[in-house]
């Protein structure tokens, strides 16, 4: 009997880990992992700021996915554009979607359109090096001596923290070098840290926080008392005892300052010529668990601001979609249609399947779950998917030419080298051309990359 075949769509963790259990479930099945990108591992790869490798080593893991034989990685193929949803689920017998959430939630303020002001999405993609965002440092003015981020999670911190860290610092990581020279080059000396709620309440970890004490001329200012009375988890207790050790650090000289503003929300952003000179911040309040206006506003003069309040998935093909939660609708994995009922042979895992949540490991046993049910509806029928020659037949007559996992390997390999020139462990190739070029180059199945 031929195996089953099953296309999953997207090649960050989600996906891989769905692969990962499709492949070990016992039942004899292949996989197709499809990306729009010609490089795999998603937000690994494009969204985990440079200066963390060890998160980053979670691809040793990812990538002995993609060596197994029953496994194949076809990059740089758009799904919904360069083939249907529908078009993929007449190749296989199931289709699972997990791809990411690549739009940043907007502030809904005025002024949000002034120039300057972008999402940490974008600011995040451009110093990973992602292709479509090879060139948005043109539009950030980092020649702004004041940049204020608004959010309270981990990347709002990331962005602070890349924003003041000394360039020579970030010398030693992946960023692309056209990045590093942009932040070499940088006149930002005050970044202010917009957080609606106080620190109890921050999303920081205090790794992350401890992370600020190192920084070399950087000095913090928390404005707050970080140490309120009464009980407190372990983790908002190591966050705010973080917070007290940076209110108590001095630096001198202070080249650079990063301010936290807690209870704090921004309401306009104002703008002179078209481009943005301040926010205006009004003081909140907590009642009854909820965050409250007070009235009290603030202007803090800024050349920048970078939201970070969230991300938002897209609509992927003809898929249902709930605008409002940002996702796919499910029970466990299995594509719900408009009459409530599972749509054959489409599942969802991931942030398709969650909506934007959780961390890296979440989404193991969220792909696991939804694998589940993929596994119980294929023993109930006959494979009938398509075979691995027939969807190459069906790509390249539409003079779609696929990146394989062997053209990774020569992507992967080419940045290795261009780090070690450099005194690098690797540097980030960022432009689609260069990517697409070597994706074509590759050829046999060489041994594990390292990372």
């Amino acid at each position: 009997m031929s195996p089953y075949r099953v296309a999953v769509v997207g090649s960050g963790p989600a996906g891989v880990y769905a692969t990962e259990a499709l492949v070990r479930g016992g039942a004899d099945v292949s996989v197709d992992i499809y990306d729009r990108l010609p490089t795999p591992y998603g937000l690994v790869r494009y969204g985990v700021a440079p200066d963390h490798p060890r998160i980053k080593s979670i691809v040793v893991a990812l990538q002995k996915v993609l060596e197994r034989e029953r496994v194949r990685f076809l990059g740089d193929v758009d799904v919904g554009i360069d083939l249907t949803t529908a078009e993929l689920r007449e190749l296989y017998d199931a289709v699972v979607f997990a791809t990411g959430a690549s739009a940043g939630r907007r502030l809904s303020i005025p002024g949000e359109d002034l120039a300057g002001v972008c999402s940490a999405t974008d600011v995040v993609a451009w110093y990973s090096g992602h292709p479509d965002r090879a060139q948005a440092g043109e539009d950030f003015p980092l020649t702004a001596e004041a940049v204020v981020v608004v959010g309270a999670g981990n990347v709002a911190l990331d962005v602070a923290r890349l924003l003041v860290k000394p360039a020579r610092d970030l010398t030693g990581t992946d960023m692309p070098p056209h990045v590093l020279e942009r932040l070499a080059r940088s006149g930002v000396r005050d970044v202010h840290l917009v957080c609606r709620r106080g620190p109890e309440h921050a999303k920081f970890t205090a790794k992350e926080l401890r992370e600020l004490l190192e920084l070399d001329g950087v000095a913090t200012e928390i404005g707050v008392d970080p140490l309120p009375a009464g009980s407190l988890d372990p983790q908002t207790a190591a966050n705010l005892r973080a917070f007290a050790d940076l209110a108590a650090r001095e630096v001198v000289p202070a080249r650079r300052t990063l301010h936290f503003h807690f209870w704090s929300r921004p309401v306009e952003l104002l703008g002179a010529g078209g481009a943005l000179a301040a926010v205006r911040l009004e003081k909140t309040r907590e009642a009854g668990g909820a965050v409250v206006p007070t009235g009290e506003v603030t202007e803090l003069k800024a050349g920048m601001v970078v939201t970070s309040v969230g991300h938002h998935s897209t609509r992927v093909g003809t898929l249902p979609f709930d605008e409002d939660l940002g996702r796919v609708p499910h029970e466990a994995g299995r594509v719900l249609g408009p009459d409530g009922r599972a749509v054959d042979g489409h599942y969802v895992a991931g942030w398709a399947k969650r909506g934007p949540s959780g961390v890296v490991g979440t989404n193991r046993a969220c792909a696991a779950e939804t694998v589940v049910g993929v596994l119980a509806d294929l023993a109930s029928r006959s494979p009938r998917g398509a075979g691995p020659e027939e969807v190459d037949r069906v790509l390249a007559a539409r003079g779609i030419r696929p990146v394989t996992y062997d053209g990774w390997l020569s992507i992967d390999s080419a940045e290795l080298n261009r780090g070690r020139a450099l005194g690098r462990v690797r540097t980030k190739i960022p432009d689609w051309e260069t990517l697409r070029h070597l994706g074509a180059t590759g050829a046999g199945r060489p041994g594990r990359s390292t990372v």
